[in-house]
């Protein structure tokens, strides 16, 4: 794709309305698309995101569930590229109703492949998440699953144009339902925090980052690569400190009297994550920012395929037996709350709305 991939396109977003489909919504509009499609079940949050754009005639909100297979055909017709960003990403509430998480994080990605290359579409980035990588919890099975399904229509789309390529990230900050807003709540209620397990680690980086890394992919695809972001290590625990030290006094309290309270791991949870693992290093590139696992094509599967630098500037052979949060240096609490300032402005808009 060219250096304004977007350029005229017709762009279909699913879970559109979501912390980084709307984003990505928004950074889709300086890149002049012909049309931005938001496919998604809200329409209180189509609502906002409508006045959001200040009413861009571009976008075309459009009221779906990935479930339903006639209702995506119907939103991919003559779509140029697929953002899918569409899915069940709550830990505990995909652990308590495993199936329906099943319904749209592997029916529904599996609905959106069928209709893209039906479709016609160029290219469908699918939005995944470290918890896919050697997982343990619902969540993280049926991410995973969906990787593999969109990665393996390579094998049945015959002479169908449609490429398909993943982006896999940690945490974000400032999105709907994290843990930043979920700490400011409990603070402002309680007075004091609830953390799960001090030695609990997770990547994080910041919607805006997250969105980069996906327009990246776009732009890099040539079929069925993961693209990974590197990204800081955070301890939850130190996490928890630097919202009290920033936003107590916000809250109504004394930063020194608020207390952090270990609760205990819920279903699903693990204290490290990880975002490559050594199988996959085996056949992953490496550049300065970000890990990109490239296909295996045919039967065999330990084949050496070498770097690609003119798909990829710059690769190298990946240096990493496996890339997770054990082992990383940790960001300290100085650097922490530097970070949620830099990302305050997206953050704000959540403190005050709590998302379960």
């Amino acid at each position: 794709m060219g250096t304004n991939e977007f350029k005229n396109k017709r762009i279909l977003v699913t879970g559109g309305t979501g912390s980084i489909g709307s984003t990505i919504v928004k950074h889709l509009l300086p890149f002049d698309p012909l049309q931005i499609r938001v496919l998604s079940r809200d329409e209180s949050k189509q609502f906002n995101l409508f006045n959001e754009v200040n009413k861009d005639p571009r976008v075309r909100f459009l009221i779906g569930d990935i479930r339903e297979k006639e209702r995506v055909k119907q939103a991919m017709e003559n779509v140029d590229i697929v953002f899918h960003a569409a899915a069940m990403k709550h830990v505990l509430s995909c652990e308590n109703d495993p199936f329906e998480a099943v319904k749209t994080n592997v029916i529904g990605t599996q609905n959106v492949i069928e209709c893209a290359m039906a479709s016609g579409v160029d290219l469908v980035v699918g939005i995944s998440t470290d918890k896919a990588t050697d997982p343990v919890s619902v969540m993280g099975c049926t991410k995973l699953l969906a990787e593999k399904i969109m990665l393996a229509s390579f094998h049945y789309k015959g002479d169908k144009p449609t490429k398909c390529c993943f982006v896999r990230f940690g945490n974000v900050l400032s999105t709907r339902g994290s843990v930043v807003p979920l700490f400011y709540q409990q603070m402002k209620k309680n007075g004091s925090v609830e953390v799960t397990d001090k030695g609990m680690y997770r990547f994080f980086i910041s919607v805006d980052e997250a969105v980069s890394l996906v327009f990246k992919a776009a732009r890099l695809s040539r079929d069925r690569e993961i693209f990974i972001l590197k990204m800081p290590v955070i301890r939850i625990y130190d996490l928890a400190k630097a919202v009290i030290e920033l936003y107590a006094e916000k809250c109504g309290r004394v930063a020194r009297e608020v207390k952090i309270k270990i609760v205990g791991r819920k279903a699903g949870e693990r204290l490290h994550e990880k975002l490559l693992t050594r199988d996959e290093a085996v056949y992953a590139l490496e550049t300065k920012d970000m890990f990109i696992i490239k296909p295996v094509i045919g039967r065999e599967q330990h084949v050496d395929y070498g770097v690609d630098s003119i798909s990829f500037p710059g690769a190298k052979k990946c240096r990493y037996v496996d890339y997770s949060t054990d082992g990383r240096r940790v960001l300290s609490v100085a650097e922490i709350r530097s970070k949620l300032v830099q990302d305050e402005k997206s953050l704000l808009r959540f403190f005050d709305h709590f998302y379960y």
